[in-house]
């Protein structure tokens, strides 16, 4: 195995134990911290895909607006939800089971896919893939409309747990 392979498994256990953290902690504030720990893996394995601007927007965007306004609303909220009542859902085993056999089907779906075995192809020179991604983003014809959907939820969100923070009652 190459030094990049064992990185990798690294980074690929811390990823999904973080993940694993965020859905089975009890604390919403714990679960905020774990999530950016799960994005902080995500970028690493950006970079070493040799995507250094999806990178570098995974800590930006998501670790560092996202990740920190959801910490922000619990922290704003969380004075109206003190434990009142049980944190796990009794049917939790229903959903691991579930997971599973999704787990389970989608091996057996790929079993045979000759993707695994295969690399990528070398991008051709003067490739500017960051000048494409800036075009679809902003192009009426692309991803326009998804993205600003996007920014006026999170407004949305963001105003919405300040209202219910400060709300007198």
């Amino acid at each position: 195995m190459t030094a990049e392979q064992i990185i990798f498994l690294i980074v690929a256990l811390f990823t999904l134990g973080s993940a694993l953290m965020v859905v089975t902690t009890g604390n919403l504030v714990h679960a905020a911290l774990w999530l950016v720990s799960t994005l902080f893996g995500v970028a690493v394995i950006y970079a070493l895909l040799n995507a250094g601007f999806i990178a570098v927007v995974q800590v930006v965007v998501y670790i560092g607006a996202i990740a920190i306004l959801f910490i922000f609303a619990v922290m704003l909220t969380r004075k109206d939800l003190r434990d009142q009542g049980p944190q796990m859902n009794s049917n939790w085993w229903l959903g691991a089971i579930l997971a599973v056999l999704v787990f389970a089907g989608l091996a057996f779906m790929l079993q045979g896919w000759s993707g695994f075995s295969k690399t990528a192809a070398v991008l051709p020179s003067g490739f500017d893939a960051v000048g494409l991604l800036g075009e679809q983003l902003t192009s009426p014809n692309a991803y326009v409309l998804p993205f600003e959907v996007a920014s006026v939820l999170l407004l949305a969100a963001l105003v919405g747990a300040v209202y219910v923070a400060f709300n007198k009652k």
